[in-house]
């Protein structure tokens, strides 16, 4: 059956070969399910969502020990949808157990290197051995189905063992950043209610020894919960004992068996917790988001495999960090794909800037997770040191965490993937994966998504929940339940509810602005409720911060909106120059630049220089950190902030703006 999807769309720049289509893991599925385009494959899943999941858990060979007797049970409504009803799985049946006696069971599963640059292979038998010594160690501690394990592990490959061996056991992992403070993880900890944490002593971080354990000590005085805490000896740093509560992992699993088949596997409700994954609000406490055993990995399987053609022979690398969902994403997506999963300690510009680029070309990585921001701040980069690097092993690329400016998205393209590699888009959130996705059978237009996941029912809609035409904005929303949405938040019914389905009846509303255009293909503008409304206009803040990223003066620029009198909210543009700047004239060329692309009414009330923007530990800019900073309002939960000197900065620049304008 020939796959149809449109050949000329207007301002494309990238075209899939024949071979290519052919080749796709997407063009497989449709042919399996007997479509013949991604319209109409959206469609199916739309119009029958039970049997298009049926359909798509036997295309991925996705197992349980028992079967289930229902695919999709709706009685408690769309927010509450449960699926794979009376069956019985485990994520980790599907990502190590199930290689066990084939050849990829001998194969690299993770390969590591570290801020020093050394390397170590494990192959999916090193990684299952590993994490049944783990979990027959953890079930010596009494630790079993649906007890909490907290996270606190930097990119190690024993985190990925960790990851596995908790939901072995029947455990709900809850994973967090292995910067955070002790405030952090005393609360999320607490509120996750967990019995038990696993750690390390120390680990480098830009090339200096960096205690955890002592962080983790700090946290747990207040946790009072935790009754085990797991030790991973990696980097001697200086920590306490706690005889009663603390465990060396090499002498936890010293006894454990050889066989690994000695060493079950857990088998649980298809529809149970596994993952316990909190975001950070604009106020308030973290938000529990809950993923299962068949949900996050059927899911993430249709969206890294499926749409995105991820395959068993590729090697994976997303610079990213295990507390949040790129880093489940990363070991439980990549391991049941079968590929080879590259993780890296530290940072991708350290200890040299152009560290990432390096590890594709030391690993032959063909598949690389990609934020924009991580290629905004590369584009500053030595062009001939760039140009003298073999990137010639990529063969996708995928970038999510915020839209892309053009120039940002061109120079990935072009001087990345030399205009032959497809750059894909793709955007959802920790809450239910992707919603919207770009494909390799599609033709590539820059900062553009080839359509919705199927399975999600992806709409644009207005104020009232109606369809907009092409070419106008509004609200992204799911119509359709997706095995992938998140459960509700953790022990809060009330707030999940209030969250994400209180604004329009029976509609996910997802918080960011989208359109499509006349072929077919949508954008992402930015949150709603990042949105500015200058004059009665209204734009996203990524259109601002594309003209200001288009002057080839910055290294970086946040667009805020803030109160105004006469406009009701005027622009002002937070900007990262490069060093040696002239900034007067910088600040006259920003100005003008928006003026030209946009109109005068959108004329910056401001442009103010820092060193740098707040972001997350995945480079994220976070900018209603930015605004509220501005505003002097307050900033919500700081605890994901990568830099929280940047936030001193801004307060800086406003009071320096202050005195000036009361000068």
């Amino acid at each position: 059956m020939p796959v149809v999807e449109p050949l000329q769309p207007s301002g494309a720049v990238w075209w899939p070969d024949h071979r290519t289509v052919e080749d796709a893991n997407l063009t497989r599925f449709m042919r399996a399910l007997g479509v013949d385009g991604f319209g109409a494959l959206n469609e199916r899943a739309s119009a029958d969502p039970a049997g298009f999941h049926e359909a798509l858990i036997r295309f991925l060979d996705f197992r349980f020990q028992r079967p289930y007797d229902q695919v999709l049970d709706l009685s408690e409504g769309l927010p509450f949808a449960r699926w794979c009803v009376g069956g019985t799985t485990n994520v980790v049946l599907n990502c190590v157990d199930r290689w066990r006696g084939t050849e990829r069971y001998d194969q690299p599963a993770l390969v590591w290197e570290g801020e020093d640059g050394a390397v170590t292979t494990w192959t999916f038998a090193d990684l299952d051995r590993e994490t049944c010594r783990l979990a027959w160690g953890l079930r010596r501690l009494g630790l079993g189905r649906g007890d909490v394990v907290g996270m606190y592990l930097p990119n190690l490959l024993q985190a990925a063992a960790a990851m596995l061996a908790v939901v072995k056991i029947g455990g709900i992992l809850l994973p967090m950043f292995s910067g955070f403070g002790a405030d952090a993880i005393a609360q999320r900890l607490n509120d996750g209610r967990a019995q038990a944490l696993i750690t390390v002593d120390g680990s480098l971080r830009r090339g200096k020894p960096m205690g955890a354990k002592i962080v983790a000590d700090e946290a747990l005085a207040h946790c009072p919960g935790v009754r085990h805490v797991v030790v991973l000896s990696h980097l001697a740093t200086e920590h306490a004992w706690n005889e009663d509560r603390d465990h060396w992992w090499h002498e936890l699993t010293a006894g454990a068996p050889q066989d690994c088949e000695a060493v079950r596997t857990e088998a649980m409700p298809a529809d149970d917790p596994f993952l316990l994954m909190f975001t950070s609000g604009t106020s308030g406490k973290p938000k529990g988001v809950v993923h299962t055993h068949c949900g996050f990995p059927v899911k993430t399987a249709l969206d890294l495999s499926i749409c995105m053609d991820l395959k068993p022979q590729d090697r994976f690398l997303w610079m990213s960090v295990m507390g949040w969902l790129v880093g489940p994403i990363l070991v439980f997506g990549g391991l049941q794909v079968g590929a080879t999963v590259v993780l890296a300690e530290g940072a991708p510009n350290y200890p040299q800037p152009d560290r990432l680029w390096r590890l594709i070309e030391r690993h032959r990585v063909s598949y690389l997770g990609l934020a924009p921001t991580v290629a905004r701040l590369s584009m500053s980069l030595d062009e001939a040191a760039l140009d003298a690097l073999d990137l010639s092993s990529l063969r996708v690329i995928v970038s999510t965490g915020e839209p892309w400016t053009p120039e940002a998205w061109n120079w990935t393209f072009e001087r990345v993937g030399k205009k032959k590699v497809p750059l894909l888009n793709y955007s959802g959130g920790t809450e239910v994966g992707g919603i919207l996705t770009g494909t390799v059978i599609h033709p590539l237009k820059p900062c553009a998504f080839a359509g919705p996941v199927p399975g999600t029912g992806a709409d644009v809609v207005d104020a009232d929940g109606a369809t907009v035409a092409p070419g106008v904005t509004g609200e992204l929303v799911m119509r359709s339940p997706s095995i992938g949405l998140t459960r509700g938040l953790w022990h809060d019914r009330e707030r999940y509810l209030d969250s994400y389905w209180s604004r329009l009846p029976h509609l996910w509303v997802h918080g960011d602005f989208v359109s499509r255009d006349n072929d077919g293909m949508w954008y992402v503008h930015g949150r709603s409720d990042d949105t500015l409304k200058i004059a009665g206009k209204r734009t996203g803040p990524s259109e601002i911060e594309a003209l200001l990223m288009g002057t080839g003066l910055l290294l970086d620029a946040a667009a805020i909106g803030v109160p105004d009198p006469v406009k009701g909210t005027a622009v002002v543009c937070v900007c990262v120059p490069p060093p040696g700047t002239e900034l007067d004239t910088a600040g006259r060329t920003l100005s003008a630049a928006v003026v030209a692309g946009l109109g005068g009414a959108f004329k910056p009330a401001r442009v103010v220089f820092v060193q740098d923007l707040p972001r997350t530990r995945t480079m994220k800019v976070m900018r209603r950190v930015v605004r509220s900073t501005w505003l002097g309002d307050d900033p919500g939960d700081l605890s994901t902030l990568l830099n929280p000197a940047s936030v001193d900065a801004i307060r800086a620049a406003h009071a320096a703006q202050h005195a000036h304008s009361a000068a």
